[in-house]
């Protein structure tokens, strides 16, 4: 080999171990870019995994490239208007919680997600037993929850967004209802917060 050709291929290697060790950093640099350092959020929630509102704690739990998990839980109090006047109106609470997986680069997200409320309710039956022939029944009931939307979450935290579709399934559990379960197709919520 001519002392030409061997400088051509000793540039050639170098060059090669070069590029390597660039792209590869520049690799580490993008995975960085990925990681979320602010796992925490606050937000209200208004309709969606709440039904209605209710105010919110979130937590990244586990993320790897793109890919994170997000798990809430919340709280809010709703007013509840009697049909019948032989009670008065009450507040109920309601206990959200939520487990989402959220991909994207940056701070822009696709979200996908299942959640559960339940509230407390009352039913007025007629009943011979009691008193003015009616019986107040408590119970608790259920829904569960799915979402598919989108999400605003920087990496390093401020401002937080999300809106998606959430479709339901309610588990009404009064002795009054014949089928308990029912399938409630349309639904949209909406959440704002700071994530940090």
């Amino acid at each position: 080999m001519s002392l030409p050709k061997k400088y051509i291929l000793y540039t050639l290697i170098v060059l090669s171990v070069l590029t390597q060790n660039r792209v590869h950093a520049q690799g580490e640099q993008e995975t960085k870019s990925e990681i979320f350092t602010a796992k925490n959020s606050v937000h209200a929630e208004f309709a969606g995994n709440s039904g209605g509102y209710a105010l919110n704690y979130g937590h990244i739990i586990f993320q790897k490239n793109r890919m994170k998990l997000a798990v809430s839980a919340g709280f809010s109090m709703f007013y509840r208007k009697v049909d019948e006047r032989i009670s008065p109106d009450y507040w109920t609470p309601v206990f959200p919680a939520e487990i989402t997986a959220f991909w994207g680069k940056s701070k822009h997200h696709l979200e996908l997600g299942a959640g559960f409320y339940t509230l407390r309710n009352r039913t007025y039956i007629f009943d011979e037993d009691f008193p003015n022939n009616i019986r107040e029944q408590i119970h608790w009931d259920h829904f569960i929850v799915g979402r598919i939307g989108y999400r605003y979450q920087k990496p390093a935290g401020g401002f937080f967004f999300r809106a998606g579709y959430t479709p339901m399934v309610e588990f009404n559990n009064s002795d009054t209802v014949y089928n308990g379960i029912s399938f409630i197709p349309f639904g949209l919520g909406i959440s704002l917060g700071m994530s940090f």
